[in-house]
């Protein structure tokens, strides 16, 4: 049995009777140990395994419990537990009592919804608001669906969004359309797949003896109100308040914090003995998270015994400074790679000591973010650099014509086969000084109707057009220009381009390419494509502030890129560290690099919380736009509990990218690293 290996907090909330319990299980309690055992106990106690439903936050979880209580029953006993994420049990219990249900993607309902709002016309309406596109309209009804407010949601609507009154009525018939489509085929999303098992809930009675739910303060209201909708003996949930970091999406710490309201006999377990940190570790964190409200009074002790060093705290004069002498020192530790954690608040925050890593070959993976070398400004960035290093890369050529407006793929291959032979296999030559061939484009009259291909292009467009821009007399003169696709952004992109190969095509240092890349007008340009995509609301709109913010980001991390070329004097060697080993880097074995919302649940010997600066942790951003403090002491209460033995915790005074200076987080003054 499960039970033995319990201490006796563990025990006494296993055994307990049956009600409705709740488990307070701060960080390294031992909470699956104990909800292994509680299952344990309950099938012990001859509760046949299909009479038991636990609910998990994620499948893998699930599996990983119902393997651990397989070790002590049989095998073909265990498999019988119904057990998965809300919307895995649901959506089996979906297929098992109503035959018509078929999932489908979000991004697919919103294809049906669009073919619907489509019908409709808002053009008759006199208002100077923008009607809401057919992609946030399916997201804000899923947000209205994942709310569950006692009130239809066209009233919700408007109250939420009042300047949207003119198009309501259109809204509604457009989603009871919606409804009535997705109701005839059986299709359901995610949220539908809680809201449909509510309702059969309420036609057939599902009976099961316990059901246990792990990770309780992260539940939601809909999912609360599908846990009251099963009929059930007994209630088993496992949680922490001090660990609810999921407000963002949906969220809700008063289902926890009310449990005992919602079940007046309801009683509360604490397990409080931490097998996991240090007493000086654990110390810290008790003296921060305190801050918050106590709604359930908890103390954790420690366990472990043991000469650790005590959390300590390091303070740098510039952030990228912070990066590199951190870096140095993961490389200098004897804790091995794999036992080592780099935790962040906000994924910008990793590039930097992503990048310092691997300018000492220190091999890491990044979980909860886009890895440094994978993100689209980098790749571009690149791409620019192969183009000067190997004139003959044609995919680097397609993909920087990619941010062409009215340039596509084909056109673009068009472009590069055309260059290739002017320069004669070089398109640096075949741009700059071309040989004297006057339709470097292939004309091949392909015209195959059943296959629909057309690939013939009968006369040349006039190079006239494109005087008004001034450009280059040797530009004008390339015989490329008078391909008849070109239109006026096109045009200027593709001059772009040519000023960058003019004037970087005699560099030779990786650090004076990449520092011409950075200050050419052509990565300008596509640092403003990325970031116009990144800051477009789901409405339509650019949020012009968040565009500012993203373009910062994108020329830090190309200043990031200038500082790890300086270490390489051979441009190709460079070109193939950045290409061939970004990869090896970024994933496989080494140094973990996690948010803090990837790292939960987790645990490492040694662990470094970076960029503890008000203003990036807490994020006051985020805690402006509806978050609050609250949340994000819980976020650092989770971050420094995943440290066992050594914690550092780290922060700079100034951002010389940005060129302003900062102040420590106020987590720091709470952990008593320094004073007020």
């Amino acid at each position: 049995m499960p039970l033995r290996s319990l201490n006796k907090e563990q025990y006494k909330a296993a055994t307990a009777p049956f009600g409705k319990n709740l488990v307070i299980a701060s960080a390294g309690t031992g909470k699956t140990s104990t909800i292994v055992a509680r299952i344990g106990y309950l099938l012990h106690k001859g509760i046949k395994p299909e009479e038991i439903l636990l609910l998990t936050f994620t499948n893998k979880a699930a599996l990983e419990m119902i393997a651990r209580v397989a070790r002590f029953f049989d095998k073909k006993i265990v498999s019988k537990i119904e057990s998965g994420t809300f919307h895995a049990v649901s959506y089996r219990l979906l297929k098992k009592y109503k035959e018509n249900v078929v999932l489908k993607q979000p991004s697919e309902l919103k294809i049906l919804l669009k073919s619907i709002y489509e019908k409709r016309t808002f053009h008759h309406i006199q208002t100077d608001t923008k009607p809401y596109t057919p992609a946030y309209l399916y997201d804000l009804y899923s947000l209205y669906q994942n709310k569950l407010p006692k009130k239809d949601f066209g009233e919700w609507l408007l109250e939420k969004s009042p300047e949207h009154e003119p198009f309501s009525l259109i809204y509604e018939d457009i989603l009871d359309e919606f409804r009535e489509l997705k109701s005839r085929f059986g299709y359901v999303d995610f949220n539908d797949l809680l809201i449909d098992m509510r309702e059969l809930l309420k036609k057939r009675r599902i009976f099961f003896k316990e059901i246990l739910v792990d990770e309780y303060q992260d539940t939601n209201r809909l999912q609360s109100s599908l846990i009251d909708s099963f009929a059930f003996d007994s209630l088993f949930c496992v949680g922490d308040y001090d660990q609810s970091i999921y407000a963002f999406n949906g969220a809700d710490i008063n289902i926890i914090a009310s449990f005992k309201e919602r079940y007046k006999d309801g009683k509360i377990f604490v397990l409080k003995k931490n097998y996991r940190s240090s007493k000086e570790i654990l110390s810290l964190a008790n003296r921060v998270i305190k801050n918050n409200p106590r709604i359930f009074p908890k103390e954790l002790e420690v366990t472990r015994s043991g000469d650790f060093p005590p959390p300590k705290l390091l303070i740098f004069d510039e952030l990228f400074e912070q990066y590199r002498e951190i870096a140095q020192r993961i490389e200098k530790s004897s804790t091995p790679k794999e036992e080592i954690a780099v935790l962040f608040r906000n994924n910008s925050s990793a590039d930097g000591i992503e990048a310092s890593l691997r300018e000492l070959g220190v091999g890491c993976k990044r979980r909860g973010g886009i890895s440094f070398f994978d993100t689209k400004e980098i790749k571009a960035a690149l791409d620019l650099y192969s183009i000067i290093v190997n004139p003959k890369d044609m995919m680097a050529f397609i993909h920087i014509f990619e941010y062409a407006k009215g340039i596509g793929g084909v056109f673009a291959k068009e472009l590069f086969d055309a260059l290739y032979l002017l320069g004669e296999g070089n398109i640096i030559k075949g741009l700059i000084s071309p040989k004297d061939i006057k339709n470097p484009f292939k004309i091949r009259r392909v015209k195959n109707h059943q296959l629909g291909l057309f690939d013939d292009f009968e006369e040349f467009g006039s190079v006239g057009r494109f005087k008004k821009f001034g450009f280059e007399e040797r530009f004008f003169s390339n015989p490329t220009l008078k391909h008849p696709k070109f239109n006026d952004e096109s045009i200027k992109f593709y001059y772009a381009f040519y000023l960058f190969v003019k004037n970087t095509k005699n560099l030779h240092s990786p650090k004076s390419i990449v520092f011409a890349i950075l200050n050419s007008s052509i990565f300008k340009h596509i640092a403003l494509v990325l970031a116009k995509r990144r800051a477009t609301m789901k409405d339509g709109s650019v949020d012009e502030n968040l565009k500012k913010d993203i373009l910062e980001r994108i020329e830090r991390k190309i200043s990031l890129l200038l500082d790890l070329s300086k270490n390489y004097s051979d441009s190709k060697r460079f070109l193939n560290a950045m290409l061939l080993g970004s990869k090896e880097m970024s994933e496989g074995e080494g140094v973990n690099l996690l948010s803090v919302h990837a790292s939960k649940g987790l645990e490492y010997k040694e662990v470094y919380i970076i960029d503890l600066m008000d203003g990036r942790f807490p994020n006051r951003k985020l805690i402006q736009r509806g978050g609050d403090i609250q949340e994000e002491r819980r976020l650092f209460y989770v971050a420094v509990t995943r440290a066992k033995d050594i914690l550092y915790l780290s922060y700079a005074k100034y951002d010389r990218i940005k060129k302003i200076d900062y102040n420590p987080s106020p987590f720091l003054k709470e952990a008593g690293l320094l004073r007020e």
